[in-house]
């Protein structure tokens, strides 16, 4: 139907109709089930190409006329209007959420599931407010006022760590063609002060031992203590790493830091621990708060720095320090021995001594992991 496209003539539009402008050539309106919409025809590079304009209500007549004008002058210039559009709705979709939630789907099968945890944790909760920017529009000055943010709100060793994780992200859209700079490139690294190398005292350990809970959180750091064991080894643990007919704790190469199988022994103190736990049917670990076991950590910290006194500040790291070195200076473990309990390439594993050494030490491991037990009871017995 060929018609000047006016507000009469768009009213009066039967469903599934359109109407071409006699006015302005290309220029038509069409309707479809409820709502009429603007578009444009037009040739370029000798094919035939459509190009809505807009629904009429949000568009008169007269104001999507001026607007079909405007783009035949950019045919006219061999500028493609459609393939324009669709370059703009392509940068939109390139929003800082749309690609962090594609690069935590790449990562998934890749980190261990606490680092996971904490990646999601820095892209999909501490950077929110940058969720909804299109990547070019971010720049170092918004990367860093919202480390600045984060810093205050949570210390400057969440920004240190936000700010690696932001890092990593946008290293990877440089990779895959999105960005050619990365925007964290200049920000400021927090001074987070010295660096942690507190040891407990015996009079401190014993505190802190005698106000543990009878809870899950409480179990937890009793183990941490006779096992020296990093946190999330030790939160994460699996029934299927315990093994009782062994006396051993099996941790494999995804589960540990330096990405090695770690086999330790259990004392009769750890292994009566784990003997307590209840056991849910299908329940894959030993304490299960969650998709990754133990997640308490801040609520069971905070309410045992509570039950407190004469305890500075401490972190629940400063037990693997104390424990190590109580090892070495109150009962002569060796540190070849000590290197194994704590699972460490380096020392006597490093250079050509560890290629050619393969000893795990199971027996020295056991008996210093027994006699230590000992000494915690007999310093918690008092």
């Amino acid at each position: 139907m060929l018609a000047r496209i006016s507000k009469q003539v768009v009213d009066r539009m039967p469903l599934n109709s359109v109407v071409w402008d006699t006015a302005l050539i290309g220029f038509g309106a069409r309707r479809q089930r409820k709502h009429v919409h603007y578009l444009l025809r037009y040739r370029i590079n000798g094919r035939q190409r459509f190009h809505s304009i807009g629904r009429h209500g949000s568009w008169t007549p007269d104001s999507a006329r001026t607007e079909a004008q405007r783009l035949l002058g950019l045919v006219a210039s061999r500028v493609d209007p459609a393939a324009a559009r669709q370059a703009e709705q392509k940068a939109d979709a390139e929003t800082f959420g749309t690609e962090v939630a594609r690069y935590i789907e790449r990562k998934r099968t890749l980190m261990k599931p606490r680092s996971m945890v904490e990646l999601t944790r820095h892209l999909m909760v501490q950077c929110r407010p940058l969720h909804g920017l299109r990547l070019g529009d971010i720049n170092r000055r918004t990367v860093a006022q919202r480390l600045g943010d984060i810093e205050t709100a949570s210390g400057p060793a969440t920004r240190n760590r936000a700010r690696s994780t932001l890092s990593a992200f946008f290293t990877w859209t440089i990779s895959e063609g999105l960005l050619d700079v990365n925007p964290v490139t200049g920000t400021g690294v927090a001074d987070e002060g010295p660096s942690r190398d507190r040891v407990l005292s015996e009079t401190e350990l014993t505190t802190i031992w005698k106000a543990l809970g009878q809870d899950a959180f409480g179990d937890i750091v009793r183990l941490l203590v006779l096992t020296a064991q990093r946190r999330t080894e030790i939160g994460g643990l699996k029934w299927s790493e315990v093994d009782f007919v062994r006396g051993l704790l099996v941790w494999g190469p995804e589960r540990t830091k330096n990405r090695r199988q770690h086999e330790l022994p259990m004392s009769r103190q750890v292994r009566a621990i784990l003997e307590r736990q209840p056991r849910r049917d299908g329940g894959v670990f030993v304490f299960d708060h969650g998709a990754i076991g133990f997640n308490g950590w801040s609520d069971g910290k905070r309410e045992l720095d509570a039950r407190l006194v004469r305890v500075g500040p401490w972190r629940l790291h400063d037990l693997r320090r104390t424990a190590a070195t109580m090892m070495a200076e109150r009962l002569q473990v060796l540190p070849h021995v000590l290197e194994c309990i704590l699972n460490h390439v380096g020392g006597f594993r490093a250079g050509v001594h560890g290629v050619y050494n393969r000893s795990r030490y199971q027996n020295e491991m056991k008996d210093a992991l027994d006699r230590w037990g000992d000494y915690v009871d007999g310093l918690t017995a008092v």
